[in-house]
Formats: structure tokens, C-alpha cells, sequence
């Protein structure tokens, strides 16, 4: 492999936690062409911080010379457990790519280069829902579970829908005519589904691009749908500061902590594209803590030597700084922030209506036509 073609290798493959097939993007550089990448994304509850990740490896794709597609999701979203009822999803699918792009241009990514697909722009094709047929007549409900397991919720009793989704997102690699597709961690099973599905309908597999999962605020995976596990892209910075500073994050302990996760995996790495590869944290009566390799950070945080008391704080500015461009955009724009009530529309205040006592019809101010039964005679 040609060392430009190595270089490229090397900048696709920064900061992932895995990659699947990684001889089939080798062998496309190899010819000289630029990889053709997906990132999709269901167009349900409201992105978060942990957006940031897909968009810090999109900014390393473009630099790659990757050609980046993404698929706004909205059949999807709809399939997954409805989190995205009809009458919400055009909307919803408007409000995330607003947002989307304001993330990459926050992290300094010019959207001129990327392709913006919405799913049912293509999935009701006759050709694709043939597939969906064919594909389901070959796998079993077990495997679509399993497929879907950590991505479309779970239940006894699931609809059907749930089922149907792995399949869609394993044909969209073929629909979109990609080389690989970049996913979290969550999505694994998927990824692994697709590379024994797609053959049996004589498509080739694709390679997987697969990022470290961001741990949520209160442990466990960062989730649109758990409030307390996330900063929502919009909140203000007294509200960051708030969830920063209530969050879990135990001394001494690293693992599922998710402040050191944020410095790891999107604070350090939007520093360093923004070209100073630095977290610092201030200390009131000593010099500041600085850190270029988070494995440092770690040891210090295990040490005792950086507290809850002084990371807590410092994530919390850093993070209202990277976020800033996109309230910026925000607030500039008054479709955006009509397309935000349009997409989720606050909850309705229902006022509880009092019951009328039954009085009887002896108390004073009783209606005097209504007949009153005689008192039975001694």
C-alpha cells in the first residue's frame, strides 16, 4: 500500500474503538479511490453531547478524502417503538439537520463536502421493499432481535416494526452504494448481522467504522431518551453546569465515568482539531492542571491528585465553549427555532377539572323545581 494510501488508513482509523473488514477500506485506497462512508442517524429525541464523537470522525474522514453520506433515518425512527410519531417526523428530520451541521461546523467541518440523504427518500422504492421482503424470509426473529438488541427498545411483547429495522439498516449500505459505515459501539451486533446478511442477497459487505460509546452522566450509555444521562446541544450554560456538577463521578474511579469519557473522546479531540490538543483544569490556589494525553488525566484522577471538585467545572466551560457556535446558530435563526416547537412540541398542561359534589337537594339554593320526595309518615 502506497504511503499516502497508509496515511489515509492511518487518520480513517484514529480514535475508533474497532474496525470491521479493514482490508476492504485498505484495498479501496489501494486502487485510488476515496471511500465512500455512511453515518446514519433516526431522527427521534433531541441529539446530545455525545453527538460530538460521530462528528469529530466525520472531521477525520473528510481529511481522509472519505466521501461522507448522512442518512437522516426518519423510516427508522418511525419503526422503532414509534418514538417519532408521523406528524413529528418531517419536522424532526429538519430540526437534525440543522443541528447536525451546526455540531460539524463547531468542530470546524465544512458541510460543503458532505450528502444528506433522508431514508424514505429511497426506501419505499419498489426495489428496496423487495428486498426488505427477501431479506426477511431469510432471517429469523431471533437474529433480528439480536441484531437490534442495543439499538430498538425491547419487550415482551415488541411490534413487528422493531424487527424490521436491523433489516433496513443493513440494505441501506447497499442503497447508498457505500465502501463502510460508521456506527457506535452499541451497534456492533448490526454491523456483524450485516456482513452475513448482505451476501445472501449477492450484495457484497461493507467494512465498520465503529466509535467508543461516550458513558452518560449517571453511568451507562449517553441516550437521547434518558434525561439524566445527557447535555442536551441546546442547553444553556447555567444548565450545563448544573448536570455537570450533579452527575456521577465517583474519586478515584475511571471506569463509567462520564466526565473523564467527555474529556476523552470529545473534548481532547475537538481541542486538538481546533490545533491545541489540551484540557486544562484550574486550581484556586495553584498552577493549573494541564493534560495533552488523557491517560495522564486518569492516573491523576486515580491518584486523587485531579478531584470531582476540580474536573467537574473545567468539563463544564470547556463544553460551553465547544457548544457556543451552535447556540450562536440558534438563536440567529428563526426557523430553526420554530422548526424546534414544530418537532417537539412542549408537553400540553392539562388543568384538573373539579367534580361537582353531590349535594343532595336540600341544601340551601337547591334547584326548587326539582320534586322532593315526601318524608314517609310515622
Amino acid at each position: 500500500m502506497a504511503s499516502s494510501a497508509k496515511s489515509r488508513f492511518d487518520l480513517i482509523r484514529e480514535n475508533l474503538g474497532e474496525i470491521l473488514n479493514p482490508e476492504l477500506i485498505e484495498n479501496v485506497l489501494a486502487e485510488g479511490r476515496n471511500p465512500r462512508v455512511y453515518w446514519g442517524t433516526a431522527t427521534t429525541g433531541r441529539p446530545h453531547s455525545g453527538y460530538f464523537v460521530a462528528a469529530l470522525k466525520i472531521a477525520q474522514l473528510l481529511a481522509a478524502d472519505c466521501e461522507v453520506v448522512i442518512l437522516l433515518a426518519d423510516v427508522h425512527a418511525f419503526l422503532d417503538s414509534m418514538k417519532a410519531p408521523l406528524e413529528l417526523v418531517e419536522n424532526r428530520v429538519k430540526y437534525y439537520q440543522k443541528i447536525i451541521t451546526a455540531i460539524l461546523e463547531a468542530v470546524g467541518v465544512s458541510t460543503e463536502k458532505l450528502e444528506f440523504v433522508l431514508g424514505s427518500s429511497y426506501q419505499r422504492n419498489p426495489d428496496y421493499v423487495m428486498d426488505v421482503y427477501r431479506l426477511a424470509a431469510l432471517t429469523s426473529e431471533h437474529d433480528c432481535r439480536k441484531a437490534g438488541a442495543e439499538i430498538v427498545k425491547q419487550s415482551n411483547n415488541a411490534p413487528m416494526s422493531g424487527l424490521l429495522y436491523p433489516i433496513l439498516q443493513v440494505l441501506d449500505e447497499e442503497y447508498l452504494k457505500v465502501d463502510a459505515e460508521l456506527g457506535g459501539l452499541d451497534q456492533r451486533k448490526l454491523f456483524v448481522a450485516a456482513t452475513e446478511w448482505l451476501p445472501k442477497l449477492g450484495y457484497q459487505k461493507r467494512a465498520h467504522l465503529i466509535t467508543p460509546m461516550v458513558a452518560g452522566l449517571s453511568g451507562g450509555k449517553m441516550s437521547s431518551s434518558i434525561e439524566d444521562s445527557k447535555i442536551d446541544l441546546l442547553d444553556p450554560p447555567e444548565a450545563v453546569s448544573r448536570k455537570i456538577r450533579k452527575s456521577e463521578a465517583a474519586p478515584r474511579i475511571v471506569e463509567n465515568n462520564g466526565i473523564i469519557a467527555m474529556v476523552e473522546f470529545v473534548l481532547l479531540p475537538a481541542a486538538a482539531l481546533a490545533g491545541k490538543r489540551e484540557f486544562r483544569v484550574e486550581r484556586r490556589d495553584n498552577e493549573p492542571l494541564v493534560y495533552t494525553d488523557i491517560q495522564q488525566l486518569k492516573d491523576d484522577y486515580t491518584n486523587d491528585i485531579l478531584t470531582p471538585q476540580l474536573l467537574k467545572p473545567a468539563a463544564a466551560e470547556a463544553l460551553t465553549r465547544l457548544m457556543a457556535p451552535i447556540h450562536n446558530a440558534y438563536q440567529a435563526s428563526s426557523e430553526w427555532q420554530e422548526i424546534t416547537l414544530k418537532a417537539y412540541p412542549p408537553p400540553a398542561v392539562q388543568k384538573k377539572q373539579k367534580k361537582p359534589k353531590d349535594k343532595g337537594s336540600r341544601y340551601p339554593g337547591a334547584n326548587k323545581e326539582q320534586e322532593i320526595p315526601e318524608r314517609p309518615k310515622a
